[in-house]
């Protein structure tokens, strides 16, 4: 091989096809080498030294030299250093292997871009149509009912696909992805904090090749209809312009649909602004609707005006999405199950963890066997898709949580590389019902385009209809809640604008029951019950007896729809009234009107 003066940007490590650039900033008075080693191997074979070209950027080029047969590191000031913009890393392909810098058991691969992307691109789905699916690369599938083959693996989730799809999600939220350290004191299962940004993580591929891994696993989920964004918590000390640099990277190398920025590193305006990254999806973590709905749903009284403000707040302006649960905190199972933290084998002597979880056991802490203990803890939980589901901003699950996935009171599992910390696929057999009613939930958001409208509804009647587009009442009909100990709303959602039928939502979250006065329909409208806490979603819409009221039990949630009524003749030649749009009599007899 043969040096030659190299080029001072880009940073990193740039292959073309007669020479192999190397560019990396290091203050002027430190000294700096280029270290190549013979792939797989852990001495270098020859050395490079490098003196400041333009400020404090250093670069070298080399020719005739074969990327594939070589690897690099940097030695600044006689310490061994991976290249901040590494684009690979060898020596990590095993999870939880620990492995040296110093020794030169980690070491930069010279990357070569060679992907068939088969004419992939981007998804660009609107926010408004948008149900995300928050997830951990390896504990998705690490577990042994997730029956993978290749578990723990973007391979893993590629497997998943097809449960995914069928559930309704075509958005996936991956943490960290990218190459990080997780053998330390503590084991850093999640990955948040410093590591190489631009490689991904070697580990999480079934083969230890991180590049082809990922692109494998957006290429597949781009064609199922699955949009992939990347968590990106870059730590305080990142430098903007390699941040920027990162994002735009993971954008053209590997097709990512969008980011979770933390907002007090880099702000989501800064990257909004750049040309490149106008059409991605940049988000961030917001807690509001979090807080909102789980005291909301425990029943805390003063909520009402802040639940109306989270259910009709869009999601695209803010770059925000509405979660109940994420990795950070309880799944939605141990929610509903435990009134305190208990991260115990964290060993931190449970300080570690949110303290203010806004959390209840609904009257045992913990597993219980008590069957009223067991029906208010599933109805809570009904309750919870209910109000993410129903909302209009961009809805966000975490993994598991569709068949009550625990972990055991823990609300940190940072550290947790075993089953506490990974998804239990037994619960999708366990708790079929709850799978389904959300598959189905879903459904209905998608099927009603007056709960998903492309600009956030205003509150008045738009289409001249006579009806606001939404409208919020108490117990009685066109009077919002003013009391602060009430803890019921019912919200109506004119249809009339986009051409779908009225719906009408009613919450109470007391702990007694509760009768709401109902928006009265035009004449030959009837209103149907479509959905209750109690029988989740029906298989056919049932006529309410009485269209006045709607008596609601103590924490339940009803969805109402308003659909045509029909006289249709038995074969008892009794009549019974059913929607225009339904005709499965069977199921209107078993069911009977309510």
């Amino acid at each position: 091989m043969r040096e030659v003066q190299g080029y001072p940007l880009p940073l990193g490590v740039q292959i073309s096809k007669d020479r192999v650039n190397f560019s990396i900033a290091v203050p002027a008075d430190k000294d700096c080498q280029l270290l190549l080693y013979r792939t797989g191997r852990k001495k270098p074979c020859r050395q490079f030294d490098m003196k400041p070209m333009i400020g404090e950027v250093r670069c070298i080029a080399l020719e005739d030299i074969e990327p594939g047969d070589y690897e690099y590191n940097y030695l600044i000031n006689k310490e061994v250093v991976t290249d901040p913009y590494v684009k690979a890393i060898a020596g990590k392909e095993r999870w939880g292997v620990k492995k040296e810098l110093s020794e030169h058991e980690i070491r930069g691969r010279l990357q070569m871009s060679d992907y068939d992307w088969e004419g992939d691109h981007t998804l660009q789905i609107p926010y408004h149509q948008v149900i995300a699916y928050s997830l951990h690369i390896r504990g998705f599938t690490r577990h042994p009912s997730s029956k993978v083959k290749a578990k723990g693996t973007f391979q893993g989730v590629i497997e998943k696909l097809e449960y995914l799809k069928d559930l309704g999600i075509n958005q996936i939220h991956c943490m960290p992805v990218y190459e990080f350290e997780e053998c330390q004191i503590y084991r850093n299962y999640w990955g948040y904090g410093a590591g190489s940004y631009f490689a991904p993580k070697s580990a999480y591929s079934a083969d230890g090749d991180g590049a082809r891994g990922l692109k494998d696993m957006v290429k597949a989920c781009h064609r199922s209809g699955i949009e992939v964004v990347l968590e990106m918590p870059f730590c305080t000390a990142a430098d903007k312009m390699m941040m920027l640099e990162c994002l735009r990277y993971y954008v053209m190398e590997y097709h990512i649909d969008g980011f979770i920025l933390n907002p007090f590193v880099i702000s989501t305006e800064s990257v909004h602004a750049d040309p490149f990254l106008k059409n991605t999806k940049i988000m961030e973590h917001e807690l509001g609707f979090q807080t909102v709905m789980r005291r909301f749903l425990k029943g805390d009284e003063g909520m009402i005006h802040d639940v109306i403000y989270w259910l009709k707040h869009h999601s695209k302006e803010q770059g925000i999405f509405n979660y109940i649960t994420d990795q950070n905190g309880f799944t939605l199972n141990d929610l509903v199950s435990y009134d305190a933290k208990h991260n115990e084998e964290n060993g931190e002597h449970n300080q570690d963890g949110p303290d203010y979880n806004y959390s209840w056991n609904c009257g045992a802490e913990g597993p219980s066997r008590k069957k009223a203990v067991m029906e208010l803890r599933n109805h809570q939980i009904f309750n919870a898709f209910f109000l993410l589901f129903l909302a209009q901003g961009t809805p966000c699950m975490l993994a598991g949580d569709e068949f009550g996935n625990s972990q055991k009171g823990n609300n940190n599992v940072y550290c947790q590389d075993n089953p506490i910390g990974w998804t239990d696929w037994r619960g999708l057999e366990k708790k079929k019902e709850l799978h389904d009613f959300v598959k189905e939930l879903i459904a209905f958001r998608k099927s009603h385009p007056i709960l998903t409208p492309e600009r956030e509804l205003q509150g008045i009647d738009l289409s001249c209809c006579g009806v606001p587009d939404v409208s919020y009442h108490g117990e009685e009909a066109w009077q919002i809640p003013g009391e602060v100990s009430s803890r019921q709303l019912g919200v109506y959602y004119s249809g009339a604008q986009t051409k779908s039928e009225d719906c009408y939502v009613a919450y109470n979250m007391h702990w007694l029951e509760h009768v709401f006065a109902l928006p009265a329909l035009p004449k030959g409208y009837g209103w149907y019950v479509k959905a209750t806490t109690e029988r989740g979603m029906l298989d056919v819409p049932v006529l309410l007896k009485d269209q006045r009221k709607l008596e609601l039990k103590e924490r339940s949630v009803t969805v109402l729809t308003a659909e045509r009524i029909v006289e249709v003749e038995t074969k008892k030649n009794e009549d019974i009234t059913t929607p225009v749009s339904y005709t499965h009599l069977r199921a209107h007899e078993t069911r009977g009107n309510l």
